[in-house]
């Protein structure tokens, strides 16, 4: 028996509807959230930076407010930036731990393994189990290899080896044997 593909429960133009639904129900919930958070913006400004009265000052009261708001411009940018260092710090360090995790998990790490002396015998007990009983030579099963002996050179007297050389035939020879 093959499946046909089975048709959605939901006709075309309902899901269309609902999809219109949730798209404008969306919409009315991100203006919503922008418009909370423009508020939010405004009293906290207002809680931090009260609204400035210029009316009736003189020139050095003036100065000496602009003075005090650079003073706390700066204070503001110092935290901004020991904000921004700390979370640079932390994006490089769970960068490096993810790493960490992908090498860890991408890896099996080999137990060390013990050196464990035993007889030939009891290996294949283990292997076996107790089927062998009898006692197994592998010495004995080995192949022998004949080494044959290398024809050695005739050890001759090193003056009439000498003589031979001297001349040009015996460079000639030196040649012929180094081709």
């Amino acid at each position: 028996m093959s499946e046909a593909p089975r048709k959605s429960k939901i006709s075309a133009s309902r899901r269309l509807a609902l999809k219109t639904k949730l798209l404008k129900i969306a919409a009315g919930m991100l203006e919503k959230e922008k418009e909370e958070k423009r508020l939010e913006k405004e009293t906290t400004l207002g809680e931090r930076v009260p609204p400035l009265q210029l009316s009736g000052l003189s020139l050095q009261d003036i100065q000496t407010l602009c003075k005090e708001l650079h003073h706390k411009i700066d204070v503001a940018d110092e935290e901004r930036y020991d904000i921004e260092a700390k979370v640079i710090k932390n994006d490089k360090e769970i960068e490096n731990l993810s790493a960490k995790i992908f090498e860890l998990k991408g890896k099996m790490k080999r137990p060390a393994l013990k050196r464990v002396k035993i007889s030939a015998d009891a290996m294949l007990g283990a292997l076996l189990g107790a089927k062998v009983k009898e006692s197994v030579d592998f010495k004995a099963n080995l192949k022998t290899v004949k080494k044959e002996d290398e024809k050695k050179e005739e050890v001759t007297d090193w003056r009439k080896n000498v003589e031979a050389m001297s001349g040009m035939e015996g460079r000639k020879k030196l040649f012929n044997a180094g081709q």
